[in-house]
């Protein structure tokens, strides 16, 4: 593109070229940052009040966060997770005003010539988020965004204002995500990134977000919007993909050749900017990431004709935290019902997520390890509903499919129990067909496992919840679907045969086989 704009360029007349010249000086004169034609450009010129940027490696993703920064806003800032990454944006910075006068290193912050102020923040842990509190900006821009957790980045834009009525927004710069921890944007910004998205959107589209009970609604413009009888309003959101061959100084380095030697779905993901690859697995990691996509990859909207549903799992809420419904009939599950805010800790809306979509009298699970669980079990008592108390700490007497090890406690047994099922190198191949949301992708991806004495020890739901910024609630609750919800059919039969409960669902076992 720019090859093409610089031939039309030198075609020209001197005089046309020299009026085209000056008319240039005169629209970028005291800019500091002239964007690439492209891209760059389209990114610099968005009016989304939060844009990713990016995509694939080398399309000047962090230039366009200093750039942003040094010319257009009074007061910013830029985050990396970690200190020591901001030094190439230090850099950067530098190469634009071509100085480090200003700069406070200690301090990390930035007095630009033009009396605008740039400071770097880092978040390395899930708390750091809260030093940023009540910091106004009108422009934060984050560097790597798949590196940073979901809740540390509502946090921080949290603070984008401006006390002078200045234009504010938000750039988060990034590749697709390489762990579990990453995935949350393909949520975030679901209308581009994620390919189950029902209504599609353009590179550079805006889509509008109303935050309702915690939860992302899209809604049509800015607003306000009535809903639930509650007044809202929306912000924008928009994304705008890069590539190398959009950044013609790097292109020209020879960097492709260094991206092209990556090994594979790297390679791929980091040359072309694609989402909706594999995913580098941590160590340990209990459920490999390509067994959790094989899952999805066999799930279908009607799966469940002709089964009768086998078991539901509520997993409650704590805190900020979802409470979560997952529904099996078989091996298929159908898409897991979830609500936020104060909602989530009231047992009466817990129970109504149960009643609004419990069939066919099948048990229902109850996560009981928080201690929130009580309440809903009483609900489901005096209404008659076969439920099974869930507890991750109660102690296991189960071993591993091939029998040699056992766990140290029914949370461990419960997982590598989902892991089995999920092997699609059994005896003929996995049963089990997960629905195509992300979250529930990354949450089955996020726990890792260690041998110990006493067995297979899976890492503790806090852990995972400092890592990742949030609880794998969606995965839990489709854990316990699976391992006790087995269990509880077995004890619903037992009680119809016995003639204390109607009938209920079937084992499951061989439809899911049958799948």
């Amino acid at each position: 593109m720019l090859d093409d704009i610089l031939a039309r360029i030198s075609g020209l007349d001197p005089k046309a070229r020299a009026e085209l010249e000056k008319t240039a000086l005169e629209a970028t004169r005291g800019m500091r940052f002239i964007p690439n034609p492209g891209p760059q450009f389209d990114a610099l010129q968005c009016d989304a009040d939060e844009l990713f940027f990016g995509g694939a490696a080398g399309g000047g993703k962090s230039l366009l966060l200093c750039g942003v920064a040094v010319d257009h806003h009074e007061k910013s800032i830029i985050f990396r997770r970690e200190y020591p990454q901001i030094k190439g944006l230090v850099d950067e910075v530098a190469g634009l005003i071509g100085t480090r006068e200003g700069y406070n290193a200690q301090d990390k912050f930035w007095r630009l010539p033009t009396g605008n102020t740039l400071e770097f923040g880092s978040v390395p842990h899930e708390d750091d988020k809260e030093r940023y509190q009540g910091r106004a900006h009108d422009f934060v821009g984050f560097d790597e965004i798949t590196h940073f957790t979901e809740s540390q980045y509502r946090f921080l834009i949290g603070w984008t204002r401006s006390a002078t009525g200045k234009k504010c927004r938000v750039i988060a710069a990034g590749n697709p995500p390489f762990s579990a921890e990453g995935q949350w944007v393909i949520k975030y910004w679901a209308p581009w990134l994620d390919p189950t998205y029902p209504k599609p959107a353009k590179d550079g589209e805006l889509r509008w977000f109303a935050v309702v009970d915690g939860k992302d609604i899209e809604v049509d413009g800015p607003g306000p919007h009535t809903i639930n009888g509650e007044r809202y309003l929306a912000k924008s959101r928009s994304f705008i993909k890069a590539t190398l061959k959009d950044n013609p100084a790097l292109a020209r380095t020879g960097y492709a050749a260094t991206l092209e030697g990556m090994q594979e779905p790297f390679r791929t993901m980091m040359l072309t900017g694609r989402f909706d690859l594999g995913l580098q697995d941590a160590d340990y990691q209990v459920i490999p990431t390509d067994w959790i996509i094989q899952a999805q990859a066999r799930w279908k909207p009607d799966g469940f004709r002709g089964l009768m549903m086998t078991a539901m799992a509520l997993d409650i809420g704590a805190g900020r935290d979802e409470t979560v419904a997952a529904s099996r009939f078989g091996g298929w599950y159908a898409p897991l019902e979830a609500v936020t805010g104060e909602s989530a800790r009231d047992p009466a809306h817990a129970g109504a997520l149960v009643l609004k979509h419990r069939k066919d009298n099948c048990p229902v699970v109850v996560d009981v390890g928080g201690g929130f669980g009580g309440a809903s079990m009483l609900l489901f008592k005096e209404n008659g509903i076969a439920y099974r108390a869930f507890n991750g700490a109660g102690a296991s007497t189960a071993k591993t499919r091939d029998g040699r090890l056992s766990f140290v406690n029914k949370r461990a047994e419960a997982w590598w129990k989902f892991r089995e099922e999920l092997d699609p190198n059994q005896q003929g191949g996995s049963g089990i067909a997960l629905p195509p949301d992300p979250q529930l992708r990354a949450d089955l991806a996020a726990p890792t496992w260690e041998l110990t004495t006493r067995g297979i020890k899976i890492e503790s739901k806090d852990d995972i919840k400092a890592r990742i910024g949030r609880s794998p609630d969606r995965g839990d609750a489709c854990v316990m679907a699976l391992s006790e919800g087995d269990a509880a059919v077995r004890k619903a039969i037992l009680g119809r045969q016995s003639g204390k409960l109607q009938a209920t669902a079937n084992m499951g076992r061989p439809a899911m086989r049958r799948r």
